[in-house]
């Protein structure tokens, strides 16, 4: 049996940009963007884990509206700094609010660094039956509240570059979908 893999090219990051996975909690941002991330080559890719970022760079922030922008645009300063610089970064952050990705938008767009949105569009029903990280069954219990998409506020992207509904697809299915993107602005070849 022959490997089909291969026989494709491998794939080539062509300079920085950011690439930034929005959606509801358990949606799969962090699972997709380490699927896209695992395709590419070591070295000049990096990934920003809304999770990770919360315990290190933006350790000490709550969950207020004010927080959860701080946090946003925190992570949109790095992105870009580290695509201006060559690197293609992956942010896996939940975001709930438009405007905020939008200013992360704009900060790109003013210093000429590729900017795209995935909204990983996966339904809160979805996202709580998946519950990663039992978030959903603690709002449920009334152990937490401000659970975005439950009782706090998620603000779809209108437009994102991709939307992608992870119920239908595999990983790789939807890690493909990604590549197919990035290739088509000219991120990857």
């Amino acid at each position: 049996m022959t490997n089909v893999a291969s026989f494709t090219s491998p794939l080539t990051i062509t300079g920085g940009g950011t690439v930034w996975f929005t959606g509801l909690p358990s949606a799969g941002k962090s699972t997709l963007s380490r699927a896209v991330a695992d395709r590419l080559p070591a070295g000049r890719v990096e990934l920003l884990d809304g999770d990770e970022v919360r315990r290190t760079l933006s350790a000490g922030l709550g969950f207020s509206r004010a927080d959860r922008e701080a946090n946003i645009d925190r992570i949109g300063f790095v992105a870009d700094l580290l695509a201006r610089n060559g690197v293609l970064v992956f942010a896996a952050v939940i975001s709930p609010f438009r405007a905020a990705r939008e200013q992360v938008r704009r900060r790109h767009r003013a210093s000429g660094t590729p900017f795209v949105e995935v909204h990983v569009a996966t339904p809160v029903e979805e996202c709580a039956e998946r519950d990663v990280k039992g978030l959903y069954a603690k709002q449920r219990a009334g152990a937490i509240t401000g659970l975005t998409g439950v009782d706090d506020v998620y603000e779809p992207p209108p437009a994102p570059e991709l939307r992608i509904d992870t119920r239908g697809n595999t990983v790789d299915d939807s890690a493909d979908a990604v590549v197919a993107l990035l290739r088509e602005k000219g991120i990857l070849r």
